[in-house]
């Protein structure tokens, strides 16, 4: 989804959700494993913004085994002008099958008056 400016001001709010892993029917890592794991997927911004912008990440789905704990960290890593990595981590005994994620960027974009200086 494109970056949509608030009205005629410099701030911009890019937002997706995406998929960061399914392992369920592969046998990874993830649903398999024991002990610290985790994916990270990078995502770029359709639009660079001016600055690095707020990055807030939450789970819009978790499919995990019921028999063990849940355990899950899901943030929002490496935020730079043009993108961010989400990162998901689990550990001891939690299967995870897949995860997805809802994301939305909030800063200053790129002004035509803005002056490059070197």
């Amino acid at each position: 989804m494109p970056t949509v400016r608030l009205g005629s001001s410099r701030t911009g709010i890019a937002q997706g959700d995406v998929e960061v892993f399914s392992e369920f029917d592969s046998g990874g890592s993830m649903w398999t494993g024991e002990g610290e794991r985790e994916r990270r997927l990078h995502l770029r911004f359709d639009d660079a913004f001016a600055a690095p912008p707020a990055v807030h990440v939450t789970a819009s789905l978790m499919d995990m085994d019921h028999t063990a704990a849940y355990r899950a960290e899901l943030v929002a890593e490496e935020i730079t002008t043009e993108g961010f990595d989400i990162v998901f981590r689990t550990w001891s005994d939690s299967r995870v099958a897949r995860v997805r994620a809802a994301w939305m960027a909030i800063g200053d974009m790129p002004f035509e008056d803005d002056w490059v200086v070197d």
